[in-house]
């Protein structure tokens, strides 16, 4: 029975883990999917084309018709031309196509590479051709979370941001099937493998570094697609909270042990300039009494404020010289 159970809660397990792998990769696929892959700028004009087209073929067969057989020709040939001059109407205004200024169209005419074209009008016949426009314009792209494991065995999700744009619209569509899906998932692997060769003291201090590293790993295999990595930025690197709390100890010890060696400096600093102090003192027989009018002076003119002085300064000196002329003579 306990065997069934575990079975059953390996199998659940088993279940969600592979959701959460079909969700992460739905999750890529949607990141490099683009928002917008071509505005139709022709529409309006193959509109006006087409009406003009019809119009013109309807006049056309009306005027044959009278001019065949009068108002009983008109009955047989004025059908048949509407249908004939929508057809062609309708082919010849799926000829023209407006790419925009940003675009190119890679244009195959059965199959074969024929052109590139744009930006502006461009002709595309259908059947024989068709067309696949490029935005050449700074794309980006959003690297989902990815697990990765450091140098020094430490599990961190990171995430970042990819800036890149076309520069061969030939060699995007033809050498690679989809340029957008190729550039993100080579920047997940490169990001992988250059965040796993690092420690986490060198992730978290050298970012730039890594960032410019990534980049001219992913740009040495997007170039030979088309494309040109203009930059790779992290945007979050998370790691796990106990570790998150060892550093923020660890952070403050490194303070708290800044803050002892400083205050220690300053004990030491103050200590040499009152002893230079007291040597200059003894060295000057007028230094201990400008020191003394000092100190009185710095306890202001408050009235209530009273100095007495019990002892003159001279007193104290003639103290001093008659105790050095006694320990001489004996």
């Amino acid at each position: 029975m306990r065997n069934i159970q575990q079975q059953a809660r390996a199998a659940i397990e088993q279940a969600q883990e592979n959701a959460l792998a079909r969700q992460a990769l739905q999750a890529q696929a949607r990141f490099a999917s683009p928002s917008v892959e071509h505005v139709s700028l022709g529409r309006g004009l193959r509109v006006v084309i087409f009406l003009l087209l019809w119009g013109l073929g309807t006049v056309v067969s009306t005027l044959l018709g009278l001019g065949a057989g009068g108002v009983p020709g008109l009955g047989i040939s004025l059908p048949i031309g509407i249908v004939i001059s929508f057809l062609v109407a309708l082919y010849l205004s799926h000829i023209v196509r407006v790419a925009a200024q940003w675009e190119r169209g890679v244009v195959l005419r059965l199959g074969k590479f024929h052109g590139l074209k744009g930006p502006g009008v461009i002709l595309v016949f259908p059947v024989l051709d068709s067309v696949r426009f490029v935005d050449t314009r700074l794309l980006t792209l959003d690297i989902p979370h990815q697990q990765v494991i450091t140098r020094d065995n430490v599990p961190v999700r990171v995430d970042g941001v990819i800036f890149f744009r076309v520069h061969d619209a030939e060699r995007a569509v033809i050498t690679v099937q989809d340029y957008r899906f190729a550039v993100s998932q080579y920047a997940q692997a490169s990001l992988r493998d250059v965040i796993g060769s690092m420690t986490l003291d060198e992730l978290l201090s050298e970012r730039d570094q890594i960032q410019s590293k990534i980049a001219a790993v992913v740009e040495s295999r997007a170039s030979m697609w088309g494309t040109h990595i203009d930059s790779i930025r992290l945007l979050d690197i998370d790691m796990p909270e106990d570790l998150k709390r060892m550093m923020s100890r660890q952070a403050s010890a490194e303070r708290e042990k800044r803050a002892t060696i400083t205050k220690a400096e300053g004990d030491r600093d103050a200590a040499l300039n009152l002893a230079a102090a007291a040597a200059t003192m003894a060295s000057s027989p007028g230094a201990m009494q400008l020191r003394t009018l000092q100190t009185l002076d710095g306890l202001g003119p408050s009235p209530s404020n009273t100095v007495v002085i019990a002892v003159p300064v001279e007193v104290l000196e003639l103290a001093q010289s008659l105790a050095k002329t006694r320990g001489t003579g004996s």
